[in-house]
């Protein structure tokens, strides 16, 4: 899961090196904390928050098939 949110940020912004992703585990649900640089954060939202939005249902998605929540928090 970790990978497949580094893959879809690293195709979106300018500074793939500045990329990462952070796994907090809990009891049911996972929370995913992706860190871009400052000038891409824009790219990864994108317009009223279409791409932050179709990330998080490609991530929700592919928990469920694990049978975990996932959600995806954008940090700054």
């Amino acid at each position: 899961m970790k990978l497949l949110i580094e893959d879809m940020a690293k195709a979106l912004v300018d500074k793939p090196e500045d990329v990462s992703v952070a796994e907090v585990d809990g009891e049911r649900t996972t929370v995913y904390e992706l860190r871009v640089a400052q000038t891409d954060l824009g790219k990864v939202i994108g317009k009223q928050g279409k791409t932050a939005r179709a990330m998080r249902t490609i991530l929700s998605a592919a928990g469920t098939k694990l049978g975990k929540r996932c959600v995806l928090e954008i940090l700054e």
